[in-house]
């Protein structure tokens, strides 16, 4: 027996040697064969007739490596949406499965810099990746204008040399950056920003105070809904406005978390860092609070996104929910990037599940 095993210990040393010695051409060769599937990767098609939901960004400006910065797509029929653009997004849309370059239209709930640091990036990638001829709409309040001209501006000379290298015909100029639309609406009242056949795209206004404006967004298509709180705190108006959605994509913060990270600013001796732990207390949602509204407002599922703190710890999100199962009884997420809800039409199925 230990002849044997000491002759299986050679050959499998054997083996990892000639691995090793040959690991650029194996690698090389694993390479050839996977490259062409993921550039033809689209997981559109594949998707059921309906509303699908996806996190390519969970996250807030807290450094989290399971969570970028905000990013929602949304998929209605086979038409594809994305709103906010925080860090990280262009890289979570491909890893999920989207060809950025299908994107039909941006959307932002504000102009926070977590929520567009990363939007220069998706303008650009979707441009240049499937040589697109018109600029992207992007969508937002008043305000909406400057982010994406400022951004043109600041990409500008990045156009010229994509084009005196690749040419026109490969990467058009006039499909660079965004193409900004604003809208108003009344303090109280939705408005419909994007009306077209089974599909229905509402913004209504939501208190992020001193932050103005700042949107909320329900999704209409066919029979399935979804509601994006964007950042505010506790809102009749998202309760109103979530009523008997499918889907609730709120965000939250905990109270508790950050009385820790509050504390532990002060044991540091960065008073200035522990005023501001304290201060974005009063225009978030806490995890309970966002309960209270998906049971009252009578929602099928509570997804949380925009989650303040980061959670490094295993076991932290129990902690993070505190009371809020309790509140809700239907079922509650703390979203992480990866996160996909399906819900197809003609149905009240909901199906969650992870693509990362």
């Amino acid at each position: 027996m230990r002849k044997l095993l000491l002759s299986l210990s050679i050959a499998i040393a054997g083996l990892l040697a000639l691995a090793f010695v040959f690991r650029a051409p194996l690698s090389l060769r694993i390479a050839e064969r996977i490259a062409p599937g993921r550039l033809a990767a689209d997981v559109v098609p594949s998707l059921p007739d309906g509303l699908h939901v996806a996190l390519c960004g969970a996250g807030s400006p807290f450094p989290d490596t399971e969570r970028s910065g905000p990013c929602t797509v949304v998929v209605a029929g086979k038409r594809v949406f994305v709103f906010d653009a925080g860090s990280g997004s262009a890289r979570n849309i491909g890893r999920l499965g989207f060809v950025l370059g299908h994107v039909e239209a941006i959307f932002l709930t504000h102009f926070h810099s977590d929520h567009i640091d990363g939007l220069g990036e998706v303008l650009l990638q979707r441009w240049v990746t499937t040589s697109n001829t018109a600029p992207v709409p992007v969508y937002g309040p008043p305000g909406v204008e400057q982010v994406v001209g400022g951004l043109r501006q600041a990409y500008q000379q990045d156009q010229h040399y994509r084009v005196a290298h690749h040419g026109d015909a490969t990467v058009p100029a006039s499909g660079f950056g965004g193409e900004a639309r604003s809208f108003l609406l009344a303090q109280q009242l939705p408005t419909v920003v994007l009306k077209d056949g089974d599909l229905e795209i509402t913004a209504f206004s939501v208190d992020h105070a001193p932050i103005h404006p700042a949107i909320g967004y329900r999704i209409r298509y066919k029979d399935r809904s979804v509601l994006l709180s964007g950042d505010t705190r506790k809102s009749p108006v998202v309760q109103r406005e979530a009523r008997g959605v499918d889907l609730l994509v709120h965000e939250a913060l905990s109270e508790r978390l950050m009385a820790v990270l509050e504390h532990s600013a002060a044991q540091a001796g960065r008073p200035k860092l522990k005023k501001i732990f304290n201060d974005i207390l009063n225009y978030h949602t806490t995890p309970e609070q966002a309960a209270e509204i998906a049971r009252d407002a009578g929602v099928r599922f509570l997804l949380l996104n925009h989650i303040v703190p980061a959670l490094p710890v295993p076991g932290m999100e129990a902690a993070f929910l505190g009371d809020a199962p309790g509140i809700f009884d239907g079922p509650i997420r703390v979203g992480t990037d990866g996160d996909f809800v399906s819900l197809p039409a003609g149905s009240t199925e909901v199906r969650l599940d992870n693509r990362f």
